[in-house]
Formats: C-alpha cells, sequence, structure tokens
C-alpha cells in the first residue's frame, strides 16, 4: 500500500498529523534524481541527524547535498528565520512578559546552538515588557566571563528596570553550576544599587531551560 503524501495528509489531518520527514517533503516540495520527495527528507535527516542537525547547517554544506541546491537550501534558511522572527515578535509584542514558556523558547533558540558560551540579557521595562535582546559576553566552550558593570552599563542605557540573563552550556547539561550561583549573586547585587531587579537567569541545554529563579537560586 503506497504512502500517503503529506500534502494530502495535511489537508485532511493537519499539520500536526505529519511527522518530520513529511513536514521537511512538503518544503522540499520535489525530490532529486531517482529519490521521491519523501526519500530524500529521509535521506537529509538521516545524513544530519535529524532536524536540529539540518537547520543548523551552513549554507554551503547545505546547497552542495545532493538533492537540495540553493532554491532549496534558501527555503529552509527561510524556514529557521521565520521562526526566529515569530518568537521574537511573541515576546517583544508590547505586553507584558507573563508567560515563562515563551521566554524560556525564545532564549533557546537564540542560545542553543552555539558552540561557545554566550551570555546575553533580555532588559525590560516597568511593566516587565521587552525593551531589547543582547548578547553580551562571549567564551570559550568551557564559559564566558560576565562582567556585572558591562551588564547594569547596557541596563542604564536601555533605561530598563528589569533584566532576564541567560546563558548556554555547549555541553548540552543545564544544571547550573557553582560559578554560574556566584556570578547570578554579583549581578543581583550590582543591579540592586541601580533599583534594577534580575528577575531570572535561565542556563540554556540540549533540554528545558533551567530557572535558577525556580531553583530557588536567585
Amino acid at each position: 500500500m503506497s504512502r500517503i503524501l503529506p500534502r494530502e495528509k495535511l489537508a485532511t489531518e493537519g499539520v500536526a498529523a505529519l511527522d518530520d520527514t513529511e513536514l521537511l517533503a512538503t518544503l522540499l516540495g520535489t525530490g532529486a534524481a531517482q529519490l521521491t520527495v519523501l526519500e530524500l527528507a529521509e535521506s537529509l535527516l538521516r545524513d544530519f541527524g535529524g532536524l536540529r542537525g539540518l537547520l543548523q547547517a551552513r549554507r554551503g554544506v547545505l546547497e552542495a547535498q545532493r538533492g537540495l541546491g540553493p532554491a532549496k537550501t534558501a527555503k529552509l534558511l527561510a524556514v529557521l528565520e521565520l521562526s526566529r522572527r515569530y518568537l521574537h515578535q511573541a515576546l517583544v509584542r508590547g505586553d507584558p512578559l507573563e508567560s515563562p514558556e515563551v521566554t524560556e523558547q525564545y532564549l533557546k533558540t537564540e542560545l542553543r546552538d552555539h558552540t561557545n558560551e554566550v551570555f546575553a540579557c533580555l532588559f525590560l521595562d516597568t511593566r516587565h515588557r521587552v525593551i531589547a535582546f543582547e548578547e553580551l559576553f562571549y567564551g570559550t566552550i568551557d564559559g564566558a566571563t560576565v562582567y556585572p558593570r558591562v551588564v547594569a552599563e547596557k541596563a542604564l542605557q536601555h533605561g530598563a528596570a528589569a533584566l532576564i540573563v541567560a546563558h548556554n552550556h555547549p555541553s548540552g547539561i543545564s544544571e547550573p553550576s557553582l560559578a554560574d550561583q556566584a556570578i547570578t549573586r554579583r549581578l543581583k547585587d550590582a543591579l540592586a544599587l541601580l533599583d534594577i531587579r534580575l528577575l531570572d537567569h535561565f542556563v540554556i541545554g540540549d533540554g528545558a531551560p533551567v530557572s535558577m529563579a525556580a531553583r530557588g537560586m536567585l
């Protein structure tokens, strides 16, 4: 029995019913020489270790892949950028920041796939609406040096009343280290002198981000 085509399945069952291969096949639209579009999608996911590996790949690597080329690579890059912009707009739409899930997903999208450690800040106004997001410090694979004075200066430049900070662990393990806890305390104390609240510090790994506020570490 032949497999139902992804577009037909989408029309009858909805987009959520499609698996990763079917979603990718729908996006690609056509296959390659001696490969159906479903076979092409399966091959790409297998070669790149899944959707994350595929969407992390550099443009040149994707374009050189059998069955892709510049046009299909452009579609993949566009989808990734659309998802980033969607999350950004969901976060900075002007409403108070009331959804931890959106915040976590946005920070995860921005920071998870860096190969080195990156420390970033969400600057918020008095109603906890997002003013700006900035990556401030970059480090080796083992860590980034964070300067509370620079964070405080940036907060004053943005006129922020509160901050959420985050950094990634390239190892994929989200557990906060003793150094993470120490810099969180230093940041909180430095910002408090300026009457700026540190609301949370998220550690981003392969799984769900870890909220240090939820852990009682703030």
